[in-house]
């Protein structure tokens, strides 16, 4: 099944999937068609409306990165998802490529040594956005990769951006997050450049890997180069840093879609009742860095205190009002359905064109 406000989107979407049915009732969606499981790929600001009223139906839901509009929106779905027993995933496709399976399994290999830094660009001409600026929109594909890769949350956040089309929404931005024990990521997102590019270099003590998504041949290659430095000297006349240049290799990735393995993922994690690598938690612990970069925007690029931030930030959402609940004619469903391991299960993807 098939929703979306737009009648013009729907029949060209019926015209590409006539076996598909399609509506512009969401919920007739929700509680007319005795389905299991939603997913959202709608704009950003109505993320959270359209999962919680998900949820409230007892459907599991997958939503699109980022997972909603602010942390506070997150953490009521994750609390939502987990009262009624239901999975909530969201949208970190890149954790489900093959190139960044194969990365995570050189660095936990310890072939890189200590990771010093990740640096991440992200560039194209457009698409533009009216609701969120481009760290919102390009930049939560790094930073799943980044904090999927380092495994902590980053100690502080900076961020630095520019306006140049649409004037409060930053097309231009430059993030920096420092984490525990030293390392640091550098995330340089554009609309506003000639070429495509998704490209990103992690440097350890050892090796340093470049991963370049838009090549057709060798995303991944492994440099082994490193510099190091005298361990101790007498004088400044014996200090030396030593450079080592070794092989470049290209290891073999298996050619897999990212996307339809995410959404296997999800299948998967519904039937068997397991939790999501992208998981709710994971969307929240994202989106609060974005808020974060949001902040750090504000004051001009000045470092934000991450765990200070996210602790100040839980209290202030826990001590302000209730969001609004489910759209007007949206009945909810108290009744949640468990999936059987030999069950079919049907999701629906609903695409609101008309946002």
């Amino acid at each position: 099944m098939m929703c979306d406000l737009s009648v013009k989107r729907l029949a060209h979407l019926r015209s590409l999937y006539p076996e598909v049915e399609g509506s512009v009732d969401y919920a007739h969606m929700l509680n007319g068609v005795n389905l299991d499981a939603v997913i959202i790929a709608t704009s950003v600001k109505s993320h959270f409306i359209l999962a919680k009223t998900s949820l409230l139906a007892g459907k599991h839901t997958f939503i699109e990165k980022p997972m909603a509009s602010s942390a506070r929106e997150c953490e009521e779905l994750v609390d939502l998802a987990q009262k009624k027993g239901l999975v909530l995933m969201t949208g970190h496709t890149f954790l489900y490529s093959p190139a960044v399976k194969k990365i995570q399994e050189i660095v936990t290999g310890g072939d890189l040594g200590q990771i010093r830094y990740i640096s991440a660009r992200r560039l194209n001409l457009g698409l533009f956005q009216k609701d969120i600026n481009v760290a919102w929109d390009l930049a939560p594909h790094d930073i799943s990769i980044i904090q999927h890769i380092i495994g902590e949350q980053p100690v502080t956040v900076n961020c630095r951006g520019s306006a140049h089309i649409t004037p409060g929404v930053e097309d231009v931005t430059n993030m920096c997050l420092t984490y525990p024990g030293g390392s640091t990521a550098i995330i340089q997102s554009s609309w506003l450049d000639p070429r495509k590019v998704r490209e990103m270099t992690i440097v350890g003590s050892k090796r340093m890997i470049v991963y370049d998504d838009v090549a057709a041949l060798e995303k991944i290659r492994v440099f082994d180069v490193r510099v190091d430095h005298p361990p101790h000297y007498d004088t400044f006349a014996e200090f030396h840093y030593a450079y080592h240049y070794g092989d470049v290799y290209a290891p073999y990735i298996k050619q897999e879609e990212p996307l339809k393995t995410e959404c296997q993922h999800f299948l998967d994690c519904i039937r068997d009742g397991t939790v999501p690598l992208s998981n709710g938690t994971k969307g929240l612990e994202l989106v609060r860095i974005l808020e974060a970069s949001s902040e750090s925007l504000r004051l001009g690029g000045a470092a934000v205190d991450f765990l200070k931030w996210t602790r100040n930030s839980s209290a202030t959402h826990a001590a302000a009002p209730a969001s609004p609940t489910v759209p007007v004619g949206v009945k909810r469903v108290k009744r949640t359905r468990s999936v059987g391991l030999g069950r079919k299960v049907r999701a629906r993807v609903n695409l609101n064109a008309a946002s």
